[in-house]
């Protein structure tokens, strides 16, 4: 299982923050006699990456280059201020790029991840803590229905409540043929995908309270599908359903639900995904109409918008996409 989060048709994702942006600036042009310094463009990493592989479920502080999440540009307004959130997967990738902005914004943060992710982890509650705001720990494996209790337990006692859920663990491998998927595997990805965000919501929806906001991390594949990614489409596709399903059943309790579809998004999820190969990782996002993945940091102000009333107190039941060009209707 990973907890890395999501991504993508034909590409992968993985986790993690690239230091350093490389911003230009054009030069100052003449506008009515006097100088205008025009807006810094962002380089974005773009393919080709380097060759790599991992074995699953990926760590953050392998990936070269090195993931964006921090979020320079970004302004915030106190608009999770004195909430408690709790994000699964929240060591890396997009998990990480969210706990920050969460923090940024206000709210303590509990961040949920796999023993092996330890080192990630503990980046992803430095950067928290450097916000302001506090951050919890709670290592474990989202497959075991007990631990999902736990978790939301952990949160409350750590934080007197719980305002916002974010599930965006999840587990995929490619596959050339369907008989490449075996029980066990199938098991893995629905337990950890969709199985995970039920149980994780209905323990959610015992401190909740008006107001609070339930996020799930969906996938361009749950809309398009994905030739190679037959589980892992499926079990996007649920999210999706299910997403819709308590987005109505919520509303009498003043709790939104509510999921981002991200495309590629470069993260630990891809190198580590046993049908990817070094040759496909360096290609990674190329197909995209971007012709890059998305950085972390490019998704996380999506889930700042879901989580906080002041943007979205009339949005609940949506799959928000953040695709990078890619269209649909579904």
């Amino acid at each position: 299982m990973s907890t890395s989060p999501d991504v993508a048709q034909q590409q992968g994702t993985s986790n993690h923050r690239s230091n350093g942006a490389s911003a230009q600036t054009s030069g100052g042009a003449q506008q009515h006699g006097s100088a205008r310094q025009e807006p810094q463009i962002r380089d974005e990493p773009r393919p080709p990456f380097p060759e790599q592989h991992q074995h699953g479920p990926g760590i953050e502080s392998k990936l070269d280059p090195r993931p964006r999440y921090q979020a320079e540009r970004y302004r915030a307004a106190g608009k999770l201020k004195g909430k408690a959130a709790l994000i699964t997967g929240g060591d890396s990738g997009i998990g990480r790029a969210v706990a920050v902005l969460y923090a940024r914004e206000g709210a303590d943060v509990a961040v949920v991840y796999l023993p092996e992710e330890q080192t990630d982890a503990e980046e992803t509650r430095s950067a928290v803590e450097a916000e302001g705001t506090r951050c919890i720990l709670l290592p474990g494996d989202l497959t075991e229905r007990s631990f999902c209790d736990e978790v939301v337990e952990s949160t409350v006692q750590a934080f007197g409540r719980l305002d916002i859920l974010v599930s965006n663990a999840a587990h995929q491998n490619r596959k050339q043929s369907l008989d490449e998927l075996d029980d066990e595997e199938l098991d893995t990805t629905f337990k950890t995908n969709i199985y995970a965000l039920i149980r994780l919501t209905r323990a959610a929806l015992r401190h909740m309270q008006p107001g609070a906001a339930i996020i799930a991390t969906s996938s361009e594949t749950g809309i398009l599908g994905s030739a190679q990614l037959p589980d892992y489409s499926s079990t996007k596709g649920a999210i999706n359903a299910f997403v819709k399903t308590m987005g109505q059943k919520l509303i009498d309790k003043g709790i939104r639900v509510n999921a981002v579809a991200p495309g590629p998004v470069w993260t630990p999820l891809n190198p580590s995904d046993a049908g990817m190969t070094p040759e496909k990782v360096a290609q990674f996002g190329k197909s995209n109409p971007m012709g890059r993945p998305a950085q972390p940091e490019e998704l996380a102000p999506s889930y700042v918008f879901l989580a906080s009333d002041a943007d979205s107190s009339y949005i609940t039941g949506i799959v928000l996409p953040v695709m990078g060009g890619e269209t649909s209707g579904g």
